[in-house]
């Protein structure tokens, strides 16, 4: 082989004498210039009849002018397509306690922060009105019940008209009725909380008019917690109920898994969005407001060819991934025209690849179809 290669050399040697020699002569310069044209191609084809020779004896010789790259090899994985977007916590139970009847707050028994049980009287209205009406009932209501009973027993024993008996009786139940209607005029004057739960707001002071509507409390449960976000209508079709979702709470540190619990039907003409709910399990750590990246995941893939989004480029027009092939003992460069099934975080799925493909990673930037590389 080596002999082959020195033969080459001499007769390129002996081409370039024979040029300088030509320079001086005068005649036959057209026919010389043939011959040496006719001896420069075979002597071409001659050198790379041997560099092919060679580099099939050694391939590691043609990686001298190879380009360096990085591969990795495909492996299937499991991969979700999903929605990203930003949410809230909001709680389930979260209640604006106001006053159910109107007067003038005597007493406020709780703070914000306090722990409340449901029918926890929180405030006192004025009821002095009420508490004279209400004795002044019962006072009547025991001349009414001493009157019925005497009337009964002499009904009983046929004495008297029953007439007597029954205006008796009415009289007597009239009063039990009124002083029923009192007594929840009563209670209505103590403004109770409806939830258990901690106390958020104390909107009222003592002296201060209160009145149906008005807010007096806020009082907050964290046992039943929902994150609630909005989703571009685009994805109408993918979100359902039912959909597998993970919450980030950056600002604690915190992951956690669900499923969505509700989905809106109506698209808000301004923003384009639908809403979703997400059932939270409780905690402690978790605030109403609270604000988190949603992800929902609408398809899964158990094996899926991934590929990492930055080594798709874009060329002509077309989505072009490099993979790493050994062609006639060289390795070479190999330009594979992908359809791209969807891109997801930094990874984009790829359905024309297969497992085992090892894909440039590494310097793919300017590679071209064919080209020599070396890893």
């Amino acid at each position: 082989m080596k002999s082959k290669i020195y033969s080459s050399l001499l007769l390129a040697a002996s081409l370039t004498a024979l040029l300088a020699a030509c320079g001086g002569e005068t005649t036959n310069k057209q026919a010389k210039l043939t011959e040496l044209r006719t001896q420069q191609a075979d002597l071409a084809k001659e050198i790379k009849k041997l560099e092919a020779e060679v580099a099939k004896e050694n391939p590691q010789a043609s990686t001298a002018k190879s380009k360096e790259v990085g591969v990795q090899e495909l492996k299937p994985r499991p991969f979700d397509h999903y929605i990203n977007t930003q949410g809230a916590i909001e709680a389930v139970d979260n209640i604006l306690v106001s006053a159910k009847t109107m007067g003038v707050i005597t007493q406020v028994f709780v703070r914000e922060g306090d722990v409340v049980s449901k029918g926890q009287t929180l405030a006192q209205i004025d009821n002095s009105l009420t508490m004279r009406g209400i004795e002044e009932v019962k006072s009547g209501l025991d001349l009414a019940t001493t009157v019925y009973n005497r009337q009964k027993n002499l009904w009983d024993q046929k004495i008297g008209t029953e007439v007597q008996y029954l205006q008796a009786k009415n009289t007597k139940e009239g009063l039990e009725r009124k002083l029923a209607t009192l007594n929840e005029q009563l209670d209505m004057a103590r403004i109770k909380s409806p939830i258990n739960g901690s106390v958020d707001a104390v909107d009222i002071k003592i002296g201060q008019n209160a009145a149906p509507g008005a807010p007096a409390f806020r009082v907050v449960s964290n046992d039943r917690l929902k994150f609630i976000a909005n989703v571009s209508e685009a994805y109408v079709r993918e979100v359902k109920k039912g959909n597998k979702v993970v919450i980030g709470f950056s600002d604690i540190n915190k992951t956690v898994n669900g499923q969505v619990t509700f989905v809106g039907k109506t698209i808000n003409q301004l923003s384009r969005t639908f809403p979703l709910e997400v059932a939270l399990i409780s905690n402690n750590d978790f605030r109403p407001n609270m604000t988190g990246e949603l992800k929902v995941i609408f398809h899964s893939e158990t094996a899926a060819i991934v590929v990492p989004v930055n080594v798709v480029q874009d060329i002509n027009g077309q989505k072009v991934v490099y993979t790493a092939e050994t062609i006639d003992g060289k390795l070479v460069a190999k330009k594979n025209v992908v359809e791209v099934a969807g891109v997801y975080g930094n990874f984009a799925q790829v359905n024309t690849l297969k497992a085992g493909d090892k894909i440039i990673t590494v310097g793919y930037q300017g590679l071209n179809d064919g080209e020599l590389i070396k890893i």
